[in-house]
């Protein structure tokens, strides 16, 4: 199938309020169609294809260095926000393509460390801001995965997406509410993904076990993962049927928050899931410490230009770090090398 006819093809199928390629708001650069595929089906393409998103694969979730090897990771969870996004997508008939390439994108600007790292990066940006004030004050990783779409991939150039799914990337967390109904799915389906699976691995890393979980959400949403996944998503295409908003009803979201909030409590800064977590933090306000102060240590494509915010380019760096390079940088830079085996 043509492009044309694929844009055409969504005017038939999908629902009246889903967005249509052939009505994109563009991209800051216009480009020449492609033959094929739709402009939201290039911008999944492209970033699926882009440095920054195999880089989550060795990016902590939620257990800092977990020694079994079904925890999540970064590219993990997005795969899992991937699908429930997509199905729920399919459900209302709007654009798969576009919730697809919104979901992939999402957590591209996610620090090494999980959110033990984005808090690090934010205590050293409130050192340096009085200095610095035309840079950023804390760190939010969907500024951040903006950014990376918008300006650091391709060596600079960004990967040029469409407004639409640089929207929905910005919007999935934060007080910016994504203005396409796709946008907005992937907001709350990544709130199901997470508070879901990071139950699945506080029960398998045994920081909590199924009784200790709040009684009452587990009635309404079920007391095993593929139940409470199901719930959710159904719920959630049942409520946003009219397609005036992606909404859930408010006793699932009620008990889907009760999850989210005892996850905070119990699970996020437990003693288990965080064993690392003080090493992990200084590891990070170290290394940014280090090359706010010598940025000549950094890449050349890193070192910041006369008209460019140093600040801005050392998050760059750090921020996009793996958990193991930012450990290797660690040993290289502090570690005296006779004391590496």
């Amino acid at each position: 199938m043509r492009r044309e006819e694929a844009e055409a093809a969504e005017f038939d199928v999908l629902a009246p309020q889903a967005c249509k390629s052939a009505q994109s708001r563009g991209r800051k650069d216009p480009t020449t169609s492609d033959l094929y595929r739709t402009d939201f089906q290039r911008d999944r393409d492209r970033i699926l294809h882009c440095k920054a998103f195999r880089r989550l694969s060795h990016k902590t979730q939620v257990f800092l260095a977990p020694e079994g090897d079904h925890y999540r990771t970064r590219l993990t969870h997005t795969l899992e926000v991937s699908q429930i996004a997509r199905s729920v997508a399919r459900a209302l008939r709007l654009n798969e393509d576009l919730t697809e390439a919104i979901a992939l994108g999402h957590d591209l600007g996610h620090t090494p460390f999980g959110h033990t790292g984005e808090v690090a990066l934010s205590e050293v940006l409130g050192e340096v801001s009085g200095d610095h004030p035309d840079a950023p004050s804390v760190y939010r990783h969907n500024v951040q995965s903006l950014r990376i779409v918008e300006k650091l991939e391709y060596g600079g150039r960004g990967l040029n997406l469409t407004w639409e799914v640089r929207d929905g990337i910005l919007g999935h967390t934060g007080e910016h509410v994504p203005s396409t109904l796709e946008g907005q799915i992937v907001r709350t389906a990544d709130r199901i993904a997470y508070v879901n699976h990071d139950i699945d691995d506080a029960l398998r890393a045994g920081v909590l076990s199924l009784g200790m979980l709040p009684e009452r959400s587990l009635r309404v949403l079920g007391r095993h993962h593929a139940e409470r996944i199901t719930t959710m998503v159904t719920d959630m295409v049942a409520t946003s049927a009219d397609l005036e908003s992606i909404r859930m009803s408010p006793s699932v979201y009620e008990a889907m928050m009760e999850l989210r909030g005892y996850l905070f409590e119990n699970v996020y800064f437990s003693t288990t899931a965080k064993a690392e977590g003080p090493r992990a933090s200084s590891l990070v306000c170290m290394l940014t410490r280090h090359y706010l102060a010598h940025s000549e240590d950094l890449p050349t494509e890193f070192r910041p230009r006369e008209e460019e915010e140093p600040v801005q380019k050392v998050v760059d760096y750090v921020s996009g770090m793996t958990d193991r390079f930012a450990i290797r940088e660690f040993e290289r830079i502090f570690i005296p090398k006779k004391w590496l085996v």
